[in-house]
């Protein structure tokens, strides 16, 4: 009886362990399809800067894996080191969530080829990204007439392109406003607010944050959405109140 107590303890403790691993870990497997040889990092942005947390080497096998601790879902990078050419097409951005991923890729076609699963928040951030790059394409699409319009001194047809690029920057940023409150629920919500449209009118931002699920706002880009809102707000107070303090002196 008593060895049957201890070892059911130890089954209690194992199983506590286990899923106490699966909410704070990111087990990520995957293959680059003709990678022979190479170095495949795992990054994160630390102050700014991007941070190796993982190297893996590739040498014959293109199959890759890794286990990342995480705090809370978080933006990773998965970086290759071609090792005998660079290329522009080497960083795969990737929204990282506990529990398991898998990202596929070819050599070849490194970030455009790349079939991420096992994220929901990285699910949403592809749905984001698509809508998305057709307000970016729209602005590339007004380069070469911008271009063209300042060479031959042509002020109407700017201001005429102007209107059209102001008109897209607001749609932009109200979509990124309406799809960061529709998926207040999931951490992709403040990674929109904070990454996309951090320089929009503070009220905005605020509603989002103000949107947010507890569990949403526990998390990093929650906490950092909340004191980014506070801080701005901060400021403004400041600057409010800097002539009257003026005035007094």
């Amino acid at each position: 009886m008593k060895k049957t107590i201890i070892a059911f303890a130890a089954l209690i403790i194992a199983a506590s362990c286990s899923k106490k691993e699966s909410t704070d870990t990111v087990h990520i497997t995957g293959n680059i399809k003709g990678l022979k040889k190479g170095t495949l990092y795992i990054q994160r942005i630390v102050d700014t800067n991007l941070v190796a947390i993982d190297s893996i080497k590739i040498d014959g096998n293109s199959a890759f894996e890794s286990t990342i601790k995480l705090e809370s879902p978080e933006m990773l990078y998965l970086f290759l080191d071609r090792g005998v050419t660079n290329s522009l097409d080497n960083n795969i951005l990737f929204f990282a969530e506990p529990g398991n991923m898998t990202i596929n890729t070819d050599l070849d076609n490194f970030i455009s080829s790349a079939k991420i699963t096992g994220s929901k928040n990285q699910e949403l951030y592809e749905q984001y990204e698509k809508i998305n790059s057709r307000f970016i394409d729209e602005n590339l699409s007004m380069v070469e007439p911008r271009f063209k319009a300042i060479k031959r001194q042509d002020q109407k047809a700017l201001d005429s392109l102007n209107v059209k690029q102001e008109s897209n920057i607001k749609r932009k940023y109200l979509y990124a406003t309406n799809f960061a409150l529709t998926n207040k629920d999931y951490e992709i919500a403040p990674y929109i607010a904070m990454s996309q449209i951090y320089d929009i009118n503070v009220k905005f931002l605020d509603t989002i944050q103000k949107s947010m699920s507890p569990k949403v706002a526990k998390s990093l880009y929650g906490k950092k959405l909340t004191k980014y809102v506070a801080d701005i707000k901060k400021e403004q107070q400041k600057a409010e109140t800097a002539p009257a303090t003026t005035a007094n002196e």
